[in-house]
């Protein structure tokens, strides 16, 4: 049997954990916001440790009786080298993404307090989150955001940081006012587009920032009080790194089709769950899958897709003459007669 199965991110590896880091950054960035707000309450107090002194466990309940524990979907990949979009980090002030070949300096000023839950069975990833640090000594503070959407798999019928700018626009609630009509602009040498709006009660602003890196629209969130400072923070966005188009696959969606297929295996997903499973490859040049990422499956279904797409063989993709590799997407799901149904993944970029 291959060996396939990357070791699921550390944050990944169970529903409880996932649980309290999603609690737990809902907390910080409430008690952080409180801070935003003048006049508004004084933020409750942490929750202690208990007495063994792990925090991971302040939030945990016992598990009532006759409960069955199942551990949950999450990400894997079919080797340990190629790089994944959540496998993201901050060391010393930078956050670096090899996926991505994204390094972005972030203000001294900022800190994450806990790194963000696995990605969505929609594609959706929280690269980093980002809250004030004790030594910023302002009173008045912000918030930054840092995310991907996957347009292979989105939920929303977005395909590019236009259309999704332009979305958000169209359905911001009632509640927020648009600050600014969403326009393109150029940070770091590539091309963005930005959308401004804020909470007429809460007197926050939100700065928006938009562009497309691998057929992920890649989102740059600044909430804050003070316009001044997020200004401050949108022009940081300048010494970001980011990539040359011509390093990494070419990006096709609807790629994995009958037209371009050459050999299949289909897997056999009879553990009747029904979760939608989005799969990632990358097809060589000779037209072999020689990667296969599971954005989200339970084990068992990422052995079995895993197994099934490293033999699958495509029609070499040819540009200007020369065959080039290809990354596209397809979508697997369980159906009742143990069969696979699986569909290609859509996106316009090529």
């Amino acid at each position: 049997m291959r060996e396939h199965q990357r070791p699921a991110l550390k944050l990944g590896r169970n529903m409880f954990r996932r649980v309290f880091l999603q609690l737990a950054f809902l907390f910080t960035v409430a008690a952080a916001q409180a801070q935003l707000i003048p006049g508004s309450p004084t933020p409750p107090p942490r929750l202690p440790p208990p007495s063994d002194g792990d925090a991971s466990q302040a939030l945990l309940e016992k598990v009532p009786p006759n409960t069955i524990l199942v551990k949950g979907a999450e990400p894997s990949a079919s080797d340990h080298s190629t790089p994944l979009p959540e496998e993201g980090s901050i060391a010393k002030s930078i956050y670096r993404n090899r996926y991505l070949d994204m390094t972005l300096p972030l203000p001294g000023d900022f800190t994450e307090l806990f790194e963000g839950p696995p990605p969505s069975d929609s594609g959706k990833y929280v690269l980093a989150q980002l809250v004030p640090a004790s030594s910023l000594k302002s009173p008045v503070k912000g918030t930054i955001l840092i995310s991907a959407q996957d347009t292979f798999f989105s939920l929303i019928p977005t395909r590019n940081a236009v259309e999704t700018i332009r979305y958000t626009k169209e359905h911001l609630p009632s509640y927020y006012e648009a600050e600014h009509a969403p326009a393109d602009v150029k940070i770091a040498g590539r091309n963005f587009v930005r959308f401004d709006y804020k909470s007429p009660v809460a007197n926050l602003h939100w700065h928006v920032l938009a562009t497309e890196i691998r057929c992920h629209v890649v989102e740059f969130v600044f909430t804050s009080q003070d316009t001044t400072l997020l200004e401050r923070l949108v022009a940081d966005l300048n010494k970001m790194e980011l990539p040359a188009d011509t390093r990494t696959p070419v990006c096709i969606g609807n790629y994995a089709t009958a037209a371009n297929i050459t050999y299949k295996v289909d897997p056999i997903l009879a553990d009747r769950r029904f979760n939608q499973i989005p799969v990632r490859i990358i097809i060589d040049k000779n037209g072999r899958v020689r990667h296969v990422h599971l954005i989200s499956a339970f084990s068992d279904q990422a052995t079995k897709i895993t197994e099934a797409l490293l033999q699958w063989t495509f029609k070499p993709y040819m540009r200007n003459g020369q065959a080039v590799e290809v990354e596209t997407g397809i979508m697997f799901r369980s159906t009742k007669n143990g069969n696979d149904a699986s569909r290609t993944a859509a996106s316009t970029n090529d």
